[in-house]
């Protein structure tokens, strides 16, 4: 009975770290993002592997949150949504360079973690709290972004 009540959690949270590691490995940094102009803000490399493991986690378990309430509501959708977005933005920034379309794509990744925590604030508020970190961090990345895309 508790293997079923937590099976949605297992789920989402293998999701989450699927699509981020998948990324990881197929676009990493690599010369070209080495090369790059930094703005002086800029993090160390080691930061971000354990920051977006604990977001991930964050991340999968609002998710199965938000599946157990409704599995057809819009929160579930927004999750989806952000899910996809995520990858993309790897794909775009680190695998095809583009760092101008990246910021595009982190400002609606942005969009989406707003969406779901307005979503899941009242209803399910360990869900839009579980986004916050997400939300400040992926706020942190987009000013991130747009100083890599000013400098380069």
């Amino acid at each position: 009975m508790l293997l079923t009540r937590l099976k949605p959690f297992f789920v989402f949270i293998a999701l989450v770290m699927a699509v981020g590691f998948a990324s990881a490995f197929l676009f990493p940094p690599g010369e070209w993002h080495a090369a790059l102009n930094k703005p002086f803000f800029n993090p160390p490399n080691w930061v971000f592997g354990p920051v977006w493991t604990t977001l991930y986690v964050m991340i999968g378990i609002a998710g199965a949150l938000a599946w157990r309430w409704d599995p057809q509501s819009g929160a579930v959708k927004i999750w989806f949504l952000q899910l996809v977005l995520n990858g993309a933005w790897t794909a775009v920034f680190f695998g095809a360079h583009q760092v101008d379309l990246a910021v595009v794509i982190i400002l609606v990744l942005w969009w989406s973690i707003i969406s779901f925590i307005k979503r899941t604030k009242t209803e399910l508020p360990l869900a839009a709290w579980l986004f916050f970190p997400y939300l400040l961090w992926v706020s942190f990345a987009t000013m991130l972004n747009g100083a890599f895309a000013s400098l380069n």
